[in-house]
């Protein structure tokens, strides 16, 4: 069953982004690729679009997607997509039957959140972990006069035995033992977990980036070759 859902007309990161390059001047072209996964499939000689898509017809038909056949182009989107969907990662996107002198060929253009997330995730935790260091700095002054205060008034004085007690065998003192905890680092204001979190995230974008890519047209050409 198809249901109503935004053509490209009603979804602003496929709709606007001709408008908003011409204003600013920047070829989107040259960033979107960091949220927006292309490609293309060859279809076989003489396949018609209403053959594609009746092929591909089941990876749509699931919960959460909505999508519109129209003429050789077919548009979706997603939300709340399942986990089992082959398409979850994907929000909105859009495929186009193409002829070219080779035949005729799919062509898709789709979008990820989570891709973006996952691109954008990293440089958030550096920023955090930069903040980190910077109130780390400002903090270190106060923080190693209070700690040297501290020290001082822990310090106590070694007493001698007198003549008497060393006499009679009396133990000699025992020297105050150190304070482990004060020669202990303050790990307060360390930026390691904020840079552990930049680096997983950043190997999930790059994993990710690539291993979709190759995910979905192998799907696609599965599907196609479905009989």
């Amino acid at each position: 069953m198809i249901d109503r859902t935004p053509t490209m007309g009603d979804v602003p990161a496929l709709r606007d982004a001709p408008a908003r390059s011409a204003k600013s001047g920047l070829n989107l072209r040259f960033i979107d690729w960091i949220w927006n996964i292309r490609g293309s499939v060859p279809l076989a000689p003489g396949q018609s679009s209403d053959e594609a898509f009746s092929r591909l017809d089941p990876l749509f038909d699931q919960p959460g997607t909505t999508y519109e056949r129209t003429g050789d182009a077919l548009s979706f989107a997603k939300k709340d997509q399942a986990a089992q969907d082959k398409m979850s990662i994907f929000d909105v996107g859009v495929l186009q039957v193409e002829q070219s002198a080779d035949g005729p060929v799919l062509r898709y253009r789709m979008a990820s959140r989570a891709l973006l997330f996952c691109f954008l995730a990293p440089f958030l935790f550096l920023a955090f972990g930069q903040l980190i260091v910077a109130v780390g700095m400002m903090t270190a002054p106060a923080t190693e006069a209070a700690e040297k205060d501290k020290k001082d008034e822990k310090k106590e004085v070694v007493r001698k035995l007198n003549p008497i007690d060393e006499f009679l065998g009396a133990p000699a003192p025992e020297k105050p033992k150190k304070d482990d905890k004060s020669e202990k680092k303050d790990d307060k204001h360390s930026p390691t977990a904020a840079y552990v979190f930049a680096a997983l995230f950043a190997a999930l974008y790059v994993v990710g980036r690539l291993l979709e890519d190759r995910l979905i047209k192998n799907v696609f050409r599965r599907s196609l070759q479905t009989p």
